[in-house]
């Protein structure tokens, strides 16, 4: 699948589906609801006491200042208002003062309660997406590369964190700034307080438009972003192939191209903002210049410039026009902070978007309503007629296996072998229920595995791959995953068994030796050894190796060959195999050609049959003059004959 296709799946939330934002704050803001309480109700405090300086600065100077109205304020009882104007001007300074302390006690409790809830959202959201993300079939990571789903584990996430921690405060803050302020002002003066009140519609008219244009943009930038950083974590991984093919130059043009994606992207929507922000500048400002104009000229002449402003017997005093302005200039200031509040919000829509998708999506391959949970295991194995096809947007792009049918008895040790491509390894991943068959059925003692719980059967079969993962951490880690209560000694005498314990021990910390990223300080053999041993220690019911030693060289390969015996012994056992010697004594060997079994039996009766093992046993023994005419023209890859 490209990138475009494959991000593109991460983001398929339907348009007519509800915003996503909200149902997530539902689901994942239960716990800290307590929290996000606190922070609205200080933030609600905090705005009421923005209320208190200029209303109080608007009374003293009316008062005080220019003697037009009688000292006193709504909340304090007459009672508790001094005679003397110095004693007044005094308590209004002690008034504003208090104010501002509560406001800035208020800010911090706000502020500490919000961040609180938003890290606790955020790290919700992260497990929750990364629980469904581990949960999707193994197709699913076929598909995609794995930058594009960090993308969504990391930068989608974060947005959404920035989203509450910033944006969404500020709207609490907003609404209850202009409402508190808006509704001082018409109730001082109904008809000037509409002059700055009008400013609103148009202010949501603007929001609106802005909300329309700028969503798809912001959903096209975050799949830009998951391009990039696909490509970008690809690149650093594969740094040795770069290097060896001194193909630089080629990788840093694949950069730029998809760097340039991001840009135009982003550009697109940062010219829609750019617009958008002055506008509302513009807006703002007009209604600010508007108050004072009406309000200053109403005040120096003595007469409003309007008869609409003089109905009944309205007056404006200085005090009231500096509330007035006060008020206006902090009233409409918070309104051209919406759009970024739009802004922000956009932006978290379209990463929350990518996140649901995620959450919701039903795993491919899940256990059934009534899967039951595998025990005593015995180990009796059984395709029927399976085929299998892996496909790309529903699509067949490749047909793998055509009625694949074959039986391995409690504690047989069955070889696959056949050409590269011919379906060996795929045939051991339905076992695992990697991936579910077309048609037929895999059974383990005469279950379909589809009626087994996924846990209990990857419990139940261990499995080594050919290019087997180290996590960064220690040896003693990497051998223990999957069993970390496992004893040192029981380590150690997985890694024996294995044939790892020798050079583990010559290792700088033995044990405790940091393995580096993948595994990148060992060798590819040691790595297969260090996972021989993490599936001895899981001491599964049936095993799986696929090309678990073919980075051994021929004499370790004798060795693990040899105290693997004893462990393959009482277990049924599959061994996927190009090196034939590796499954020479197997109890069955199964010929795998284009799809099908072609062959089937011990080595001495495949030899005889001189069919397709044969000839590649004359390959690995470098008989080459041995081989039928055409043998090694066959249109597709030579087996490895390492």
């Amino acid at each position: 699948m490209s990138g475009d296709t494959a991000d593109d799946a991460l983001a398929t939330v339907r348009a007519d589906t509800e915003t996503v934002v909200p149902r997530l704050l539902r689901e994942y803001g239960r716990d800290g609801v307590g929290e996000f309480a606190v922070g609205a109700v200080a933030g609600i405090l905090r705005m009421g006491m923005e209320l208190v300086p200029s209303f109080v600065l608007a009374v003293a100077i009316d008062a005080l200042f220019f003697d037009t109205r009688a000292f006193g304020l709504p909340a304090v009882p007459d009672a508790w208002v001094p005679a003397s104007e110095g004693a007044q001007f005094l308590l209004a300074a002690t008034i504003i003062a208090v104010a501002y302390a509560c406001n800035s006690l208020f800010g911090w409790l706000n502020s500490f309660a919000w961040n609180r809830f938003a890290q606790r959202f955020q790290h919700a959201v992260r497990v929750d997406t990364y629980d469904a993300l581990q949960r999707r079939e193994v197709s699913f990571f076929d598909d995609r590369q794995t930058g594009e789903v960090m993308s969504v584990l990391n930068n989608d996430v974060n947005q959404l964190e920035e989203f509450l921690t910033t944006n969404l405060s500020q709207l609490v803050t907003i609404v209850f700034r202009v409402g508190g302020m808006g509704a001082v002002m018409l109730l001082v003066n109904f008809r000037l307080a509409l002059v700055a009140v009008i400013a609103v519609p148009v202010l949501a008219y603007a929001s609106y438009w802005f909300v329309q244009v700028i969503h798809p943009k912001y959903q096209t930038v975050r799949s830009s972003v998951g391009r990039l950083n696909a490509r970008l974590e690809n690149n650093v991984g594969g740094i040795e192939t770069v290097k060896a093919f001194a193909t630089e130059p080629f990788e840093t043009d694949r950069v730029r191209s998809a760097s340039q994606s991001y840009f135009d992207a982003q550009w697109d929507a940062i010219t829609t903002r750019v617009k958008f922000f002055p506008t509302l500048q513009a807006i703002t400002a007009s209604a600010y210049v508007a108050v004072f104009l009406i309000g200053g000229w109403w005040v120096v002449t003595g007469t409003p410039p309007h008869p609409f402003f003089a109905a009944g017997d309205a007056t404006l005093t200085a005090g009231t026009l500096v509330l007035f302005l006060n008020y206006t200039r902090r009233f409409v200031h918070p309104m051209r902070r919406m759009g970024e509040i739009v802004n922000g919000y956009q932006y978290a829509e379209a990463a929350a978007e990518r996140i649901v998708d995620l959450l919701d999506a039903a795993p491919g391959v899940r256990d059934a309503a009534d899967a039951r949970a595998l025990s005593n295991v015995e180990g009796h194995v059984t395709f029927e007629d399976v085929s299998f096809a892996y496909r790309e947007d529903g699509d067949v792009s490749e047909q793998v296996l055509e009625d694949v049918s074959f039986t391995a008895e409690p504690g047989d040790y069955v070889g696959l072998v056949g050409p590269t491509g011919a379906g060996k390894s795929t045939t051991m991943k339905l076992l695992l229920r990697f991936y579910d068959p077309d048609s037929g059925t895999v059974q383990i003692d005469g279950t379909d595995l589809r009626d087994i719980t996924l846990r209990s059967l990857r419990e139940s079969v261990g499995y080594v791959a050919q290019e087997p993962y180290m996590f960064h951490g220690t040896v003693r880690e990497n051998i223990a995953y999957g069993r970390p209560d496992a004893t040192h000694a029981a380590i150690v005498a997985a890694a024996k068994r294995a044939g790892a314990h020798e050079f583990v021990t010559g290792l700088g910390d033995g044990y405790d030796t940091m393995v580096g990223e993948r595994g990148v300080k060992l060798s590819g053999g040691q790595r297969q050894r260090l996972a021989l041993a993490r599936a001895v220690l899981h001491d599964p019911d049936v095993l799986v190796l696929d090309e678990a030693t073919s980075h051994v060289d021929n004499e370790t390969e004798a060795v693990i060959q040899e105290q693997l015996a004893e462990l393959t012994a009482d277990r049924t056992t599959f061994a996927v195999a190009h090196r034939l010697s590796t499954v020479r004594d197997a109890d069955t060997i199964l010929v795998f050609d284009d799809g099908r079994i072609i062959e089937q039996g011990r080595h001495e009766e495949l030899l005889e049959a001189d069919g397709l093992y044969a000839n590649l046993w004359r390959v690995q023994l470098g008989e080459t003059d041995r081989l039928p005419e055409g043998f090694v023209d066959r249109p597709r890859d030579p087996p490895a004959t390492d």
